[in-house]
């Protein structure tokens, strides 16, 4: 018990740090800027006004995304307070589905880097809308066992946000990559290793313990 309470005491000083560095990257943005952070990079693509609308909205709903995806496998709200569970996944299936999903499907289009960080992209927005539809599927029909495998797939490609940002730093610091090759690595990097990790913990914590559930 001691051990899963020192688990989730650093998943929730992990998130609440990235959080704080995701919205310092958020109040850059505030008041509206063109010129100002990773818009320096798109300035070819500044006037296009679709993507500047999908950049913007991607940029201040994300975090909504993380927040109310992480909430979803805290055992004290799902048991104790299943309103508020499904209240937050409302606010987490939503908000992908019709909000940052489709945004960041419309960014993927304009990726840097060319066509192999466009595909990276675009296959990561693809599957994080599937994922989260057949989540809300499988609730929906109380294969709530199945909702969690496709709820842990969804969020696995959620966090890519935060592992986006950890493999820049890590290319821009400890490798001599030219910053396009490293961008096109990112572009894959950033999610197929959380999905690996998921797939993983999936069989290892899930399917082997519940052999039924598929």
């Amino acid at each position: 018990m001691a051990y899963k309470n020192i688990i989730s005491i650093v998943a929730i000083v992990l998130l609440a740090f990235f959080s704080f560095l995701m919205l310092r990257i958020m109040f850059i943005y505030i008041p509206i800027k063109n010129d100002v952070g990773f818009l320096q990079l798109k300035q070819g693509y500044i006037d296009i006004t679709e993507w500047r609308i999908a950049f913007f909205i991607h940029v201040f709903t994300s975090i909504l995304a993380l927040l109310a995806g992480f909430s979803q496998f805290n055992k004290s709200i799902l048991k104790g307070h299943p309103k508020l569970h499904r209240s937050l996944g409302y606010v987490y299936i939503v908000n992908i589905l019709l909000v940052t999903g489709p945004a960041s499907l419309l960014m993927s289009f304009y990726a840097n880097g060319g066509l192999g960080s466009q595909v990276g992209f675009v296959l990561l927005a693809v599957l994080w809308i599937y994922f989260t539809v057949r989540a809300l599927y499988e609730a929906v029909k109380k294969r709530f066992k199945a909702h969690r495998i496709y709820m842990i797939r969804s969020f696995a490609l959620t966090l890519s946000a935060i592992t986006l940002r950890c493999w820049k730093v890590f290319f821009a610091n400890f490798t001599d990559i030219p910053p396009m090759d490293r961008y096109r690595l990112i572009a894959w990097l950033g999610w197929t290793l959380n999905l690996l990790i998921a797939e993983w913990y999936i069989y290892k914590f899930v399917v082997q313990r519940n052999k039924n559930i598929l």
